[in-house]
């Protein structure tokens, strides 16, 4: 039980390092759009390739082992019966549809569509940081997490990652 643990936490951290890193790339790919040439053109080459190798080799295998080793996790433990542990399926729910999401965002830049423009996705960046914080107090909590607490927390955190987002965009554009 133990050894299946640390790997799901070991691939947890990876999978939400590559989700970061990624929405990270696409900020910087959609910001090479509005470069001049030749840089526009080597960037993107090398940003979408950045994208390519980040999605196939961490993020997706990443992703993939998480659920399965959580499965096998939730089936050798009592998990399924406890409220907490529904709770945090649903977060973790949400969070593979953020992936997906994302794999959506790589192609379409991969086929030269950009429909967001950079403050657009820092903002989609701090999606993710939402659903660590929830699925870490969550699990750390369990049920000594109330509802409203929980709710208000992340709330909290949502308001200070948009004012953060806000500060940054003011300071880079003076």
């Amino acid at each position: 039980y133990l050894y299946l643990k640390s790997i799901h936490i070991i691939f947890v951290v990876t999978w939400f390092a590559g989700l970061f890193y990624m929405v990270r790339l696409f900020i910087y790919t959609t910001e090479a759009q509005h470069k001049s040439e030749p840089d526009r053109s080597v960037l993107l080459e090398q940003l979408l390739l950045m994208q390519r190798r980040l999605w196939n080799i961490i993020s997706w295998p990443s992703a993939i082992t998480t659920m399965i080793v959580g499965t096998w996790l939730a089936i050798e433990s009592s998990f399924w019966t406890q409220a907490w542990f529904h709770l945090k399926l649903m977060f973790v729910v949400g969070l593979f549809l953020y992936h997906l999401l994302c794999h959506q965002l790589h192609l379409q830049m991969k086929n030269g569509t950009f429909r967001y423009n950079s403050t657009q996705l820092r903002i989609w960046n701090e999606v993710a940081t939402l659903f660590l914080f929830a699925i870490v107090f969550i699990v750390v909590l369990k049920s000594a997490l109330s509802w409203v607490w929980g709710v208000g927390g992340l709330i909290l955190i949502g308001i200070l990652l948009m004012l953060g987002i806000k500060i940054y965009k003011k300071f880079r554009n003076d």
